[in-house]
Parts: C-alpha cells; sequence; structure tokens
C-alpha cells in the first residue's frame, strides 16, 4: 500500500488538526460508550480525557514510531462491573477501576520484560501468518454485528429503522466516493466528510420529523445540546471539568480492604491475558499496513510497555484501562495516513475536547446509523488486512487449512467462554477463543513435521 504521509512525515499544522479530528470521530464511538455501559457515574468526557493522556504515553515509550491510538477497552466491561459489584460505594468502585487498571498494566510489564529478555522469535513461531491473518480477519469481523446493528438504530427510541438507513448508507457511500475518487486531500478526510454528510441527513429527517411529530423521523437526539442551557447561560455552557477518576475515588481509600483488592485482582489480570492477543495481532495488522515490522521496530517490548503503563494513566483519570484499537488502525489503512504526528494531535485533540461542553455534545448526537455506516469501511479493512495476510501462506497444505480453518469458523461462529473467578466473571472473547484454537491446532498439526516457516518481513505481505 502506498502512503500518502508515512510514520515519520509531518503535515502542516492545519491539515494535522483536521486529520486528527478524523482519528478522533473514528475512536470516538467506542471509547464513549464504555463509560455509558457501566454507568455508576463514569463519564465521556473523563473518558476522552483519559484516552488521550493513555496515548501520549504510548507514543512515549515508543518513541512515536507507532501510529496508534488507545480507547477504552471492551474486554474490561466484565471487570469493571466487577469493581462496582456487592453495593460498594461510588468511591470505593472508582478506586477498583484504578486498582484493576494498575493489575492489568504489570501484566502487560511482566510480558514487555520477557520479550526484552527472550525476543519476539519464539512468539512469530508460536503465532505464525497462517494464524496472525485469521486472527486479525476474526477482529473486524466479530465486530461487523456491532456496525450493522448501528446501521438501522437513532438515538430515537421510535426511529424507523429504514430512515436510518438511509443515514447510514449516505455516509457510507460518501466515505467511499470520498476515498476512490476524491482529491489527493479529499482521500485524507473522508471520515469527516461521510460523517458531516450522515449527520446533515439525519438532521434533516430530525427536523422534519420534530415539526411533523413524526417520532419515526427523529434520528438525531439533540439533547445533549439542550442540556448545556439548562438554568440559562453560563461558564459550564462552554467549559467544564471532566469528573476525573482519581478525585472520585481518593475517599474509597479509607474503605479498602484486601477482600476487595482480591477480588479486583482476579478480575482484571486474566482478561490482560487476553487483551495481549489482540495487542499483538492489532501491531502485526498496521506493520502489514505500513510495511515496517514494530515488533522489532520500535519493538514488543516498547509497545506492551506503552500500552500497558497507558492503560495505567487512562485509567487514573476516565476509569477505563485502554488498548489499542482496530478503528484506529483502519483509519490508517483507509486515508493512507500513517503519520504519527497526526495520531499525537488526536490525543491532545481528545484531552482538549474534554473540557469543551459543545464540542462533547456534538460528539454525543452523533447517531448510531452514521458511526455504523463509518464502522463498516473501518472494521471491513480490518478483516481484508488479516485476509492480505494469508497471501504467502500455502494453503494447498492441509495443516495451514485446518489451521487457519478452526479460527476463522470459531471467530465467525462467536465462540466465547465465560467462568467465575472470585466475585467476578472472566469472559474468553471471541478472539481469545480463535486465538487459543488456532495455537493448538497449529502445534498439533505441526507435530514432528517441518516448521510452517519464518514469518514473512512486513512487505510481503503487501501485494
Amino acid at each position: 500500500m502506498k502512503l500518502i504521509y508515512n510514520v515519520e512525515d509531518k503535515p502542516q499544522i492545519s491539515e494535522r488538526i483536521v486529520f486528527a479530528f478524523q482519528q478522533l470521530l473514528a475512536i470516538m464511538a467506542a471509547t464513549i460508550a464504555v463509560p455509558a455501559i457501566i454507568g455508576n457515574g463514569m463519564t465521556a468526557s473523563a473518558a476522552l480525557f483519559g484516552a488521550g493522556v493513555g496515548t501520549l504515553v504510548y507514543q512515549l515509550f515508543t518513541k512515536f514510531r507507532s501510529p496508534v491510538f488507545l480507547g477504552s477497552s471492551f474486554a474490561f466491561l466484565g471487570s469493571m462491573f466487577a469493581a462496582f459489584a456487592g453495593g460498594v460505594s461510588m468511591s470505593l468502585g472508582f478506586l477498583g477501576l484504578i486498582l484493576g487498571a494498575a493489575f492489568a498494566g504489570l501484566v502487560y510489564v511482566v510480558f514487555a520484560l520477557i520479550v526484552k529478555a527472550s525476543g519476539v522469535n519464539w512468539i512469530n513461531r508460536l503465532m505464525p501468518p497462517v494464524i496472525i491473518g485469521p486472527i486479525v480477519a476474526i477482529i473486524g469481523l466479530s465486530l461487523a454485528g456491532n456496525a450493522v446493528g448501528d446501521m438501522v438504530k437513532g438515538d430515537g427510541a421510535a426511529t424507523s429503522p429504514y430512515v436510518a438507513l438511509i443515514c447510514a448508507l449516505v455516509t457510507l457511500f460518501v466515505v467511499i466516493l470520498c476515498s476512490v475518487y476524491g482529491s489527493k486531500r479529499v482521500r485524507l478526510i473522508p471520515f469527516i466528510i461521510g460523517i458531516l454528510a450522515g449527520y446533515a441527513v439525519a438532521a434533516v429527517f430530525t427536523l422534519i420529523g420534530n415539526s411533523s411529530g413524526n417520532d419515526a423521523l427523529k434520528v438525531i437526539d439533540f439533547a445533549p445540546f439542550t442540556s448545556l442551557f439548562q438554568g440559562g447561560v453560563s461558564f459550564k455552557t462552554f467549559f467544564s471539568v471532566p469528573q476525573f477518576s482519581f478525585l472520585v475515588a481518593k475517599d474509597g481509600l479509607k474503605e479498602l480492604n484486601a477482600t476487595y483488592v482480591s477480588t479486583i485482582a482476579f478480575a482484571y489480570i486474566p482478561v490482560a491475558f487476553v487483551v495481549f492477543a489482540e495487542h499483538l495481532a492489532d501491531h502485526k495488522n498496521l506493520s502489514s499496513i505500513i510495511e515496517r515490522d514494530l515488533t522489532k521496530d520500535p519493538g514488543l517490548d516498547k509497545t506492551l510497555l506503552g500500552d500497558g503503563i497507558g492503560s495505567m494513566a487512562g485509567a487514573f483519570f476516565g476509569g477505563c484501562p485502554n488498548t489499542t484499537y482496530g478503528e484506529s488502525i483502519g483509519c490508517v489503512a483507509i486515508t493512507q495516513n500513517a503519520s504519527v504526528v497526526t495520531v499525537t494531535y488526536a490525543a491532545f485533540l481528545s484531552i482538549l475536547v474534554a473540557f469543551i461542553s459543545p464540542l462533547v455534545a456534538f460528539l454525543d448526537s452523533i447517531p448510531p446509523c452514521v458511526m455504523g455506516g463509518v464502522c463498516m469501511t473501518l472494521y471491513g479493512f480490518i478483516a481484508v488486512s488479516g485476509l492480505k495476510m494469508l497471501q504467502p501462506v500455502d494453503l494447498n497444505d492441509n495443516r495451514n487449512l485446518f489451521v487457519a480453518s478452526v479460527i476463522l469458523i470459531s471467530g465467525v461462529g462467536g465462540l466465547s467462554v465465560s467462568f467465575a473467578i472470585g466475585a467476578g466473571t472472566v469472559t474468553l472473547t471471541t478472539v481469545a477463543c480463535a486465538l487459543i484454537l488456532g495455537i493448538v491446532t497449529n502445534l498439533m498439526v505441526r507435530k514432528g513435521a517441518t516448521p510452517a516457516g519464518e514469518e514473512p518481513k512486513p512487505q510481503q505481505l503487501i501485494k
């Protein structure tokens, strides 16, 4: 893939801000969804602030060589619910969120130390392209249901799915047309144009619905905007300080006890092992897109440290453990913009937006159908990137065929396993189950046989 901007390239400052806003739009829906699902006083603005801080920490550890944005991790949803289980106070629950992220981050630190001492070759042998390729594809395919489901949803309970679908398709087709037929500048910002187009159509439907009293046409909920003016215009109408986790958690120290700490540890640590697989797959995928092996430069140990410490920092402010985002990687692939400066600006913009009430309101008001149209392209690119990694693999060899088949079918079928540990529940996600089955199958079919071969260089993965 020919990149318009490579990792070290630095677009003009005005372009950086626009590109950064696009990155923010790409990761925004998932990042603010986690605190919305958990509730218990968690806020979207604090999650955005935490994601920005976590991304900056990641960039510092990777020496600004890896164009990845970190956002709120869905894998830890069960763990986060465990922090509030048993009717604990909000302050203790928030303290549990911070402690949990610290436990998970320590797992990453341990992994980083192991990789630093032993290198990455054993990982490449354990998870060759015949495993990583289908796993990356599954990351995209496992999210397909979310994208399609969102495409027929508006913010109103009575929104017609057909009206929502029109808005989604407008968004999708504008993104595609901009990416394929647009000028160089347009091809760099297809998501911004697509979202604005979809939002405009949704706004027209909503205004017609409001004037005619037809709830089926109401796609956008403008409540985030109207709430800014409750009680009149004030400073908070334009600027507000997010509810940072550490400020809420400080009062929970006096309630902390060993039982609660052990519950949090059991809820978070096992999930960190699961997310490690997604971390590796994301970086393998991005390596194939930018045609350089990120596990060697800056190094898997650096990316793990950045992800782990960044997750701790993000939770300290926003409560949510962070993880590398496939949406961010898909944005890089579609826009052909791998500039780390863009991602860094996006991190600063995420922090800034957390304080600007109208911008938070706008982001919060983008209806699911519009984001669904965007995510169809993002998740699709992730899936196709994984299939590209299979190009150098000989699928006429039944050993490779069985490994890829097991991963794809278990992943597409949505295989997942949940079990209780202490007071919490640990879920082996679809990606984790597919990876484990793939590794076991690969070891089984390779026993006594010639190894599958060395991992191809990143440039071999793109034809």
